[in-house]
């Protein structure tokens, strides 16, 4: 919290965001698009900095007040919605001016191409430097900032963790392909640390924007990794996000059921018990709770 801030003016409590399903993006410098990001009803939103915004100073400068505005305004209109500014990358020439845009209402800062424990001291340092403690969401985007994905989503000020599949191939000079077999090795490493550091990660953008087909295979490869939901920058990919990674009615039903049949074991004294003609052990009550953590989470109903 910004020192001297107190909670009469800091909106309280946000939507919890454990295990988010969708993150939906956009453009800084697009007050207009800003305000429709409640609308597909994504578990959090991000207005960047970063790639929405040419590589150009000018560009850059003309973004940020637009990006605060919006921000502000965005958090007016729909209080419990989980926003994030994403700024670009510590070591660019942008990064320290782009704190100018952080308000300390946000729910947190994405910072894309983090490569050590070392850059997110960095950037905990400069934000405290402004009075800001903010969470932050890493992203994984480099091969370096893929072999240290453990160390970096370790440290305390991780809350969530990305994996950007685009300038990771360019970082080692690959080519990105529609199979991806590129990038499976970094994929799967970025989904293991995160699974060692308990920190939700969020799996790679899909680039083909009105292809419902592709988006499906790519979300469905990411869930099947152990990723909790993917980046989305569509509206339409919302509500794909929201089906591949989440459970349906059905799931969350029988995972219940299963719990409630664990508990009523329990009470009885049995160790073993039996479910629908099957042998229960620990790994399925494991994943009857992963179905329910990873069931529909509240829905924003704000319009901005």
């Amino acid at each position: 919290m910004l020192e001297g801030v107190t909670a009469t003016n800091v909106r309280l409590p946000l939507t919890p965001l454990p295990r988010p399903r969708s993150v939906l993006f956009a453009p800084g410098n697009r007050a207009d698009l800003v305000a429709k990001l409640p609308r597909s009803a994504p578990d959090a939103v991000v207005i960047d900095l970063e790639d929405a915004i040419p590589a150009d100073p000018d560009a850059k400068t003309a973004a940020r007040p637009v990006a605060r505005d919006a921000a502000r305004d965005l958090i007016a209109c729909a209080p419990h919605l989980n926003v994030f500014l994403r700024v670009n990358a510590v070591h660019s020439p942008y990064f320290e001016a782009d704190l100018a845009a952080l308000t300390p209402e946000l729910a947190g800062v994405v910072v894309p191409k983090l490569e050590s424990a070392q850059d997110v001291q960095q950037v905990v340092d400069t934000l405290r430097t402004r009075g800001l403690d903010l969470p932050l969401m890493a992203g994984l985007e480099t091969g370096a900032g893929v072999w240290n994905a453990r160390q970096i989503m370790e440290h305390p000020a991780v809350g969530w963790a990305y994996f950007g599949a685009e300038d990771y191939t360019t970082d080692l000079g690959g080519v990105r392909t529609a199979g991806g077999l590129e990038v499976l090795y970094a994929r799967s490493q970025v989904a293991l640390a995160a699974r060692l550091a308990g920190v939700p990660a969020l799996d790679i953008v899909v680039t083909a924007l009105n292809n419902e087909a592709v988006f499906r295979e790519d979300a469905g490869q990411g869930r099947a990794l152990g990723y909790s939901g993917k980046l989305c920058i569509h509206p339409a990919q919302v509500a794909l996000a929201h089906d591949i990674f989440g459970a349906t009615p059905a799931q969350l039903t029988r995972a219940r059921a299963l719990l409630q049949a664990a508990h009523e074991a329990a009470a009885l004294g049995h160790g073993a018990f039996s479910f629908e003609g099957q042998m229960v052990d620990e790994p399925m009550l494991a994943a009857a709770r992963a179905i329910l953590a990873a069931g529909p989470q509240p829905q924003q109903t704000e319009e901005a």
